[in-house]
Formats: structure tokens, C-alpha cells, sequence
């Protein structure tokens, strides 16, 4: 029988070219038995899990490899690419909350996983912070809002402490800079999202949002909604922000005609939530089996969940370019999409392969 492995291992932290996100974190190691001999040329199995918060905390992505050592040992990986069986890479919001880093092996090559180990990522690439649809950072506990894709406009920043948030705005007709409002949560805030005009902060299974009107006029804090279990990730695009928990869903937005920012609409999932992408003014939330795409019109109106889709088999991720969310399993893949002239947004059209898809390539990316 082999001996346990044990790992030492460096994070190159290199970026890999894909056309589409998700990209990978490059990850090296080398594998010894206890005798303190390397394991080469030997077969061996990975797991790698994404924690989010804590090392006690939810993992929001999860994959495995089978992998070769060389004649010392050693062997590479890239985070992201492996066979995900948890989670969505592409979904993980690398700007809300510290991320940890498991790993488990199985020096026989199979997936009798023992656990390795888990530490803190002390830093994350930034073409993967910036990857975000809409990425958030904190600097001193100020909400700083970067969209690469969607191009975030207006006015707001938040500043929040452990139970207490006030807002700051400036009118998009112009005017003076100015603080207004402020909430209080029941527990501890512990994460925050923002889109255009609007931002979101939640604690465990609260969460409230603040805004400003595209059409000018003062900042506020408008609506609240609870969960009955713990909020597990928000994913924001334009002008909705979605927040999420186990098996739950609700989206804030504010028209791009103007109004004002409020909660509308909450979906339930048969089992876990397990990712999210959105693109321009469509988001989709996806399960194991089942996905659903929550949507505001670009010509305005109220956000709104429509249509709900199911898999044969485990969906294993998501595509987006412009208008248009692709979801796949190892098989089919479906579309969601809303038209540029406005309308809802709907499910349309459903493909099948005879052998895994094993990769996919959006309009406007490299």
C-alpha cells in the first residue's frame, strides 16, 4: 500500500490564456511519501476547494484532477480547469471576503481524498479580480465598484462599520456631493455589491440597498429583504444586483429610466445554489440541475425573474457575451437572452452533443 503523500507547493499565480473566463491559477507541487522520497512518475488524484470567509466557511467552488508526477515528483495544475463538482470558477467574487485554499490527495490516483491542508490565499491575481462582471473591493471598509464589462456609472459610495451603513451621493443632473441616509442590520455585515446607480449590502440573512435615480434627485436607502438561511454569495450587472443563499434568490434594481431602487421578485431552488454569471441586463443563477435568469429591460421597467430551466445532468458552467447567458451541462446547452430593443428576458433554444463539451468561446473576448 502506498504511503500518504505530502505536499510542498508554490502559487505561481499566473494567469492562464483562455478565450473566456474562467481563467486558472497556475499551482505547482511537488509530492513525497513519508519517508521523504518524491512520488515519481506515479499517478495521483487532486481535489481543490475555493473557501470563502473562513477555513470553516462555504465552499464556493470545488474540482478535481488526476495527475502525473515527474521523476522528482513534481507536478502542475491549473485552479479552474479541473472537473468542477461544486461551483462555478467563473462565478467566484474574488473582491468580497478573504479566500482560502484546501487541498486533498489521493497518492493511489483515485478519489479516496485525504486532506492535505488549508490556507489562506494572501493574494489574488488581478486579472481575476478584474474578470469580475462586477467586482467589488474594500479599502478602509469603502465600497469601491470596478466593471470592466458593464461600465458602472453613478454616483454612490457607502461607508459601513460592523452594524451601521450611511450613503453618500452626487445627483447624475449634477449638484453637490451629499450624505443621506442611513441603516442599521441585526448582525454583522459581511458583504456588498453594487451596479449602476444602486449598491447592496448583506448580513448573514439581511440585505439592503441604496440609490440614486438615473434621473437625478437625492441617495436613499430603499427596502430590505431577509433569508431564512445564510447568504451565500450577489452577483450584480447594470442595473440589478442579485443576493443569494442555499436555495434562495432575490433581486434589487432600479430602472434605467429612473424611479427609485427597490427589491423585486425571489426565487427558490430545489437544491443548492452552486453559481452565477450575468452580462448587460440579464443575470442567471444555476443549481445543480436547474437554472433560472432574473432580468431588467434596457428600454426600462421593473427587474424581474422569467423562466426556469432544467438539466438531464450536473450543470458544469456558464458563457456570456453581450445580451446572451449560456448555460451547459457535459451535453446540452441552453441560452437565456434579452433583445438589445428591450423585453423580457426569456429561455430560447436548447442544444445536445454525442461527446462532453470541453470548452466554448464568446463574441468579444480574446
Amino acid at each position: 500500500m502506498k504511503k500518504l503523500v505530502f505536499l510542498l507547493f508554490t502559487f505561481l499565480f499566473t494567469i492562464s490564456s483562455f478565450s473566456q473566463a474562467p481563467q486558472g491559477i497556475s499551482y505547482q507541487a511537488v509530492a513525497f511519501n513519508l519517508g521523504g522520497s518524491p512520488i515519481d512518475n506515479g499517478n495521483i488524484g487532486i481535489k481543490i476547494s475555493i473557501i470563502d470567509n473562513s477555513i470553516s466557511g462555504t465552499v464556493v467552488y470545488s474540482e478535481t484532477h488526476s495527475k502525473t508526477t515527474n521523476a522528482q515528483g513534481l507536478f502542475n495544475l491549473n485552479i479552474g480547469q479541473g472537473s468542477a463538482i461544486a461551483g462555478s470558477f467563473s462565478s467566484i467574487n474574488w473582491g468580497t471576503n478573504s479566500k482560502f485554499l484546501k487541498v486533498e490527495v489521493d497518492p493511489a490516483g483515485g478519489t479516496n481524498y485525504t486532506n492535505i491542508g488549508t490556507n489562506q490565499l494572501m493574494s489574488v491575481p488581478y486579472a481575476l479580480f478584474a474578470e469580475n462582471i462586477s467586482s467589488q473591493k474594500s479599502i478602509n471598509n469603502v465600497v469601491v465598484s470596478e466593471n470592466k464589462n458593464n461600465n458602472i456609472i453613478g454616483g454612490l459610495t457607502v461607508i459601513y462599520s460592523n452594524t451601521e451603513a450611511k450613503g453618500y451621493y452626487v445627483s447624475p443632473n449634477g449638484g453637490s456631493g451629499n450624505w443621506n441616509g442611513s441603516v442599521t442590520f441585526s448582525s454583522p455585515i459581511i458583504g456588498k455589491t453594487a451596479s449602476n446607480y444602486t449598491i447592496v449590502l448583506y448580513s448573514d440573512t439581511e440585505a439592503k440597498g441604496y440609490y440614486v435615480s438615473p434621473n437625478g434627485g437625492t441617495g436613499n436607502w430603499n427596502g430590505s429583504v431577509t433569508f431564512s438561511s445564510p447568504i451565500k454569495g450577489a452577483i450584480s450587472t447594470n442595473y440589478t444586483n442579485i443576493i443569494y443563499s442555499d436555495t434562495e434568490a432575490k433581486g434589487y434594481y432600479v430602472s434605467p429610466n429612473g424611479g427609485s431602487g427597490s427589491w423585486n421578485g425571489s426565487v427558490t431552488f430545489s437544491s443548492s445554489i452552486k453559481g452565477a454569471i450575468s452580462s448587460n441586463y440579464i443575470t442567471v443563477i444555476y443549481s445543480d440541475t436547474e437554472a433560472k435568469g432574473y432580468y431588467v429591460s434596457p428600454n426600462g421597467g421593473s427587474g424581474n425573474w422569467n423562466g426556469s430551466v432544467t438539466f438531464s445532468s450536473p450543470i458544469r458552467g456558464a458563457y456570456t457575451s453581450g445580451d446572451v447567458i449560456i448555460v451547459y451541462s457535459d451535453t446540452e446547452a441552453k441560452g437565456y437572452y434579452i433583445s438589445p430593443n428591450g423585453g423580457t428576458g426569456n429561455w430560447n433554444g436548447s442544444v445536445t452533443f454525442s461527446s462532453p463539451i470541453i470548452g466554448g468561446i464568446s463574441s468579444g473576448q480574446k
